[in-house]
């Protein structure tokens, strides 16, 4: 009987834990009607909602047909639909190039700023291979939550 409650509370407490910290998003091409050669399985957003001043991880995973020795992210950031944010990460330091063909994983992790306000935000990512050549473009909401270990008197 003991055994069996520990193993049901230790089973409980892992889903409890698991379920709080990641969080897949609903993830939309920015064309619909575009054959994109990179194909966007998913994201997963840990932890969710994400906390200011925390790091924060985006994973994306995707599917290739073509080897990709080199290339660009380049992501914009919207707040209730206005753009506040813009970065470009060489795609090599988010993921082990070259990238072979099938699938692979995309990681960005990042502090946001303590002052971050909470909230929903929309995130644009384009891939871009050597050539400036578009592999993707995807769209996904997330949020940001009032947690935070920051002020804005800390900065």
């Amino acid at each position: 009987m003991y055994k069996f409650m520990g193993l049901s509370s230790l089973a409980i407490s892992y889903f409890l834990f698991v379920s709080t910290i990641v969080s897949a998003t609903d993830v939309h091409y920015c064309d619909s009607n575009e054959e994109y050669e990179v194909k966007v399985k998913g994201v997963d957003i840990s932890p969710y909602p994400i906390a200011r001043g925390e790091p924060a991880t985006f994973s994306i995973s995707a599917n290739t047909d073509t080897k990709i020795s080199s290339g660009k992210l380049v992501i914009e950031v919207s707040y209730f639909g206005w753009h506040i944010h813009s970065e470009t990460h060489d795609l090599c330091d988010e993921t082990s190039c070259p990238v072979a063909i099938g699938d692979f994983l995309v990681a960005h992790s990042q502090v946001l700023p303590g002052y971050t306000p909470p909230g929903s935000y929309s995130l644009k990512m384009k891939m871009l291979d050597g050539r400036k050549k578009e592999l993707t473009c995807i769209k996904f909401s997330f949020d940001i939550g009032f947690g935070s270990s920051s002020s804005v008197a800390d900065m």
